[in-house]
């Protein structure tokens, strides 16, 4: 059986093979694409090379694209579980020319590796094409041998395809796979043709015309080829199997669920079992892509996705939480072919976990509820607005898992009464604001946040990004468009800008498009809480509501701030650790340049107080730990020993965020409620001095203080000191760097000694290779030496591999050298072996057993690298293993 991961690789070596640039998965989150919530076709990350707002990676590429369709137009969450071919997430393979090869070329590669390659029998495939592309006709039966009644002409836009109003547009050509007359259904075209006999496996789009306002204006200069096949729906194909869950992928990931609940997936389970394997791969990749489960835009898509998983977890009997325990099935299906996977894994467990846990707690009670509304009712009923509102509004239950979990008994759901609720209490909450001393002038936010909903931050993640122009304020009012010279607030529906709150002031930085306009952000404030508002001065063009824009955040100015807000959490804990645990925030301000602390104490700190938190900051930001951050609700995250910040506002979640070494009971040094941005690393912090200690107010201390090169030049300033000090001790500061070279001068020395001595030690000490000789062996009859050396410099590799080659006469030599936790790794053939073995895949076989990918050299001697040096041993005995088999 040719398995999934067989097929991925096979399809992207085929295109590789014929001068295509294999291009890795995009991130499911489409910030250059501000119209969609997920990447949800294999094209959408070259959307802008075929309109050409960006360079083609290359005049050909292929790619197989991570794809998820659950929210907005695209949402398949409902069948899921239900049918054959229905995914949330599913992989989309695809060969795209950006102006190369037009249809000839695409029709023989199709062909080609469908029935060459891959060995699919012609007689079991029909192709369709527009009903006016008589080019594509001709070609198909010039190609493929086809008969012309299994060359369809289908005359709808199931076989014409467009990017939108506008742009690129053009024919399809639609690959169908008979999987026999024993499943209904016909080809396509016929009044059968809704069964699921025939499948469609690919989908060929030539990209011929340009189209405005939905009307063909002319041709592309360039045509070009995008192209589409669901690896899920052709690993069924060539497993020999109709359904797409019981390819080896989706089967792996059931036999975990039915391992892990007793149950099998058969009967009513059946479903419920897909839709765990199905949420399973869409939760974990989005995750893995950096999204988070939250009430707010994808966050929440993902939550939903969640949470019918678990409801399903909950009808096969699992008493305990479900999803967390499948990752590593997982991982293992499909970590290779994408390790973010693997990098996420830690991250993945513990929030599927957690949300398991938390939605345990209301799933009870939300069922009784149900079962309690709809005991007396039979197929055929229906739920009442206000109650499904109620599961919604008090339970979490969204909408559509209510329409699930009613689904099995024929009940549905009163829509229209449910959407009734839902606007009353909107205007109960606009009632209860504008009754709270709110200006009546802020009342254009509110009239904003109802229509549009909250904006959606993407910038823990990225600094730049496409965002849709939703509103534009310009003094107090909402206008339509602005122009040169104009300062306004622009309102967009998702941006990478931090909107001033807890403290940190908003981001800077540029707004522009391909029409002219360019545009200064200068602050980015947060009305409501919930508003990301740009205040903007227009320098050139015009922005318009409507507006597709590209936001810049200003980089450096950015992780200036983030350098100092993050240097305030290693304070609070300092301040707590030297003056005790009666010291709590009172307040903070963090902009880029600076920024001051306002804590509880009686009385000035000393000179030796300041000291003593100088150093113990400084010595968490020396010690490079990553910062991490998770999500909990408030209670968990006190109870977990967080510490909330004085003033801020907290919902259901929490971000909670952990920074510098762990002590004793396993908590970091830091861990605290905090919804701004951070370094990734306090090392990143650079270097921390507080520059000033006063009263606030009775009780109350403040300290301001400075970071990274703030700080730098702070101390710069300071030189005369240097220069006193140095007198004292009777040298000059310009001696300094003299004295400095002296010593570097000797470290090198000494290196270059110490980088000989294990050298020699490697060839066995004193130059001799009698010891190594003794340490070499015999594998599957051939001889072999295989070293692990710390502290090697990787250059020394070929040479070390020639002296063993030399000393083998005949047999394969491998050395792994490990430094600061990395690994280099190398291994030679002598020319006798290279027909059997070659080094490079040998050392494909080391690296990918450290963690890393690829190598590359000669037959004889090839060379590589791996992200984990304490596998090294593990590499050694990859290479023994291809030995031996």
């Amino acid at each position: 059986m040719t398995s999934t991961n067989d097929i991925r690789r096979s399809f992207l070596d085929y295109f590789g093979g014929n001068d295509h640039a294999e291009v890795p998965s995009a991130p499911l989150v489409p910030y250059n694409d501000p119209t969609l919530m997920f990447v949800n076709a294999g094209m959408v990350p070259f959307k802008n090379a075929f309109t050409g707002l960006e360079t083609p990676p290359a005049p050909r590429a292929a790619s197989s694209q991570k794809c998820v369709r659950a929210g907005g137009k695209h949402n398949d969450l409902d069948n899921v579980g239900y049918t054959a071919r229905h995914h949330t997430f599913f992989e989309m393979l695809g060969n795209f020319s950006f102006g190369d090869y037009f249809k000839e070329q695409a029709i023989i590669h199709a062909w080609t590796l469908l029935t060459k390659e891959w060995g699919i029998s012609p007689e079991r495939l029909t192709a369709t094409v527009y009903h006016t592309d008589d080019e594509a006709f001709d070609l198909w039966r010039k190609i493929s041998g086809l008969p012309e009644e299994r060359i369809i002409r289908i005359p709808t836009k199931d076989n014409f395809w467009a990017m939108g109003s506008d742009g690129p547009c053009g024919p399809c050509s639609e690959i169908f796979f008979d999987h026999g007359d024993h499943i209904f259904g016909g080809p396509p075209g016929s009044p059968d043709e809704d069964g699921d006999r025939f499948v469609e496996i690919w989908n060929l789009v030539f990209m011929q015309f340009e189209q405005t306002a939905d009307e063909i204006t002319g041709e592309l200069p360039k045509p070009s080829i995008d192209t589409g096949m669901g690896l899920e729906r052709i690993a069924a194909v060539m497993q020999g199997v109709h359904d797409n869950y019981d390819t080896d992928t989706f089967k792996a990931l059931i036999s975990a669920s039915e391992g892990l609940t007793g149950v099998k997936a058969e009967g009513e389970q059946q479903a419920s079992h897909r839709v765990i394997a199905d949420h399973l791969r869409s939760t974990s990749f989005l995750m893995a892509d950096g999204v988070l489960p939250s009430n707010e835009g994808r966050g929440y898509v993902l939550r939903r996705i969640m949470r019918r998983a678990m409801r399903h977890a909950h009808l096969l009997g699992a008493k305990e939480p479900l999803m967390h325990r499948l990752v590593p099935a997982l991982v293992t299906e499909m970590g290779q072919a994408y390790p973010e996977l693997q990098r996420g894994q830690a991250l993945i467990e513990e929030v599927l976990e957690r949300e398991e846990t938390q939605f345990r707690k209301t799933l009870e009670k939300g069922l009784r509820l149900l079962d309690e509304a709809t005991g007396s009712m039979g197929d055929g009923g229906e739920l009442d607005g206000e109650t499904a509102f109620k599961l919604y509004d008090t339970y979490g239950f969204p909408y559509d898992l209510t329409e699930d979990a009613l689904r099995s008994r024929g009940i549905g759901v009163d829509r229209a009464g449910f959407d009734a609720a839902m606007e009353r209490q909107k205007a109960a909450a606009r009632a209860a604001w504008k009754g709270s001393g709110q200006a009546a002038d802020s009342e254009v936010w509110f009239d904003i946040a109802e229509r549009e909903g909250a904006s959606e931050f993407t910038g823990y993640t990225s600094t730049s990004g496409e965002g849709n122009v939703v509103a534009i304020v310009k003094d107090g009012a909402e206008v339509q468009s602005a122009q040169a010279g104009d300062e306004v607030v622009v309102l967009t529906n998702q941006t990478p800008f931090y909107g001033e709150s807890g403290g940190q002031t908003g981001d800077a930085g540029t707004i522009s498009n391909n029409a002219g306009l360019r545009a200064r952000v200068t602050d980015t404030g947060k009305p409501l809480g919930r508003l990301h508002a740009h205040h903007v001065t227009v320098e050139a063009g015009e922005i318009a509501v409507g507006n597709t824009i590209h936001l810049e955040v200003d980089v450096a100015r950015r992780d200036r701030i983030r350098a100092n807000h993050s240097a305030t959490h290693l304070v609070h804990a300092a301040l707590r650790n030297q003056l005790g645990g009666h010291v709590t925030q009172k307040g903070s301000l963090v902009a880029d340049d600076r920024f001051r602390f306002d804590f509880s104490h009686p009385k000035p700190l000393s000179a030796e107080d300041i000291a003593a938190i100088e150093a113990e900051v400084n010595a968490e930001i020396r010690a490079n730990e990553p910062v991490g951050t998770t999500l909990m609700s408030p209670d968990e995250a006190v109870e977990a020993g967080a510490l909330a910040l004085f003033g801020e506002k907290y919902g259901d979640e929490v971000r909670v965020l952990s920074m510098g070494r762990k002590g004793g009971e396993g908590r970091n040094y830091s861990v605290e409620l905090c919804g701004g941005t951070h370094v990734k690393a306090t090392g990143d912090i650079g270097v921390f001095r507080i520059v000033s200690e006063g009263a606030v107010s009775s009780g109350v201390r403040r300290i301001e203080a400075l970071t990274g090169e703030a700080a730098r030049r702070w101390l710069v300033e300071r030189e005369e000191a240097l220069k006193e000090a140095a007198g004292a001790i009777r040298a000059t500061p310009e001696e300094v760097p003299g004295r400095i070279a002296a010593l570097l001068d000797e470290r090198k020395r000494l290196e270059k000694e110490l980088a000989d001595a294990k050298k020699a030690l490697a060839l066995g000490g004193g130059g001799s290779s009698d010891a190594q000789a003794a340490a070499d062996e015999e594998i599957g009859g051939v001889k072999f030496s295989g070293q692990v050396i710390e502290g090697l410099n990787p250059k020394e590799l070929r040479p070390l591999l020639d002296d063993a080659k030399n000393r083998l006469g005949s047999g394969v030599a491998a050395i792994c050298a490990v430094n600061e936790g990395k690994a280099a790794f190398a291994a030679a053939v002598t020319d006798d072996l290279t027909d059997r073995f070659s080094a490079v895949d040998l050392v494909r076989a080391g690296v990918e057993a450290l963690g890393g990918k690829g190598g590359g050299g000669r037959p004889d001697m090839a060379q590589g690298g791996g992200p984990d040096g304490s596998k090294a041993a593990e590499a050694i005995a990859a290479v023994k293993a291809v030995l031996s088999s």
